[in-house]
């Protein structure tokens, strides 16, 4: 049976996977007494790309796809203005918004079950080693440690978050179910990709 729950939603133009990293500054009333709530009662909120409208000002719309994001950690550089670090969780879907009076975006959404472990297949060892290659060059602390370079579904959100292509095709990505599936997703794109973005 589907678990659903209702939890505010945070439209962004990117694309959040369950395990990645996301940094935001809140400084809207809405967001703000949104992370307040998160803060003090351990919950989670929902990010989701923007299909129509602007991350400040009305409520935009989003995808119906998305992912939960937990507060890891935060400061207050100033009188309600908050700097956070929240990691991604878990993929949802949305099946009803609403807007409350301070335009603050609700949802009730179900929650897509987290994939089984899998260890990553020797066809996609290159894709592994790609991965790590990349977590060496750009420095480990730009990627959620520790890094498991033998899980499928852990390379598959790494590479997929990494891919430089417009936040639609990412939004394509997180929407696969299964991690083979994006990992046969991702090689795709990779080998559409010109010489010099590889």
């Amino acid at each position: 049976m589907a678990i659903t729950q209702e939890m505010p939603i945070f439209p962004l133009g990117s694309v959040l996977f369950p395990g990645g990293r996301l940094g935001l500054r809140i400084f809207e009333p809405r967001y703000v007494e949104m992370a307040k709530r998160c803060l003090r009662e351990q919950t989670v909120f929902g990010v989701a790309l923007i299909r129509a409208g602007f991350e400040v000002g009305k409520p935009a719309i989003p995808w119906d796809w998305g992912c939960t994001a937990r507060i890891a950690d935060w400061q207050m550089p100033a009188p309600d203005h908050y700097s956070l670090r929240a990691r991604g969780e878990q993929r949802f879907r949305i099946r009803r918004r609403w807007a409350l009076d301070s335009e603050l975006l609700m949802a009730e959404v179900e929650l897509a079950e987290p994939p089984e472990p899998l260890p990553l297949p020797p066809s996609y060892a290159l894709l592994g080693q790609l991965l790590g290659d990349l977590i060496e060059e750009l420095g480990a602390e730009r990627f959620p440690q520790p890094a498991r370079l033998d899980d499928t579904a852990w390379v598959a959100y790494r590479l997929a978050e990494l891919m430089p292509v417009l936040p639609e095709r990412q939004q394509a990505l997180l929407e696969l179910e299964q991690p083979l599936q994006l990992l046969e997703a991702v090689t795709r794109l990779v080998q559409q990709l010109p010489d010099e973005a590889r």
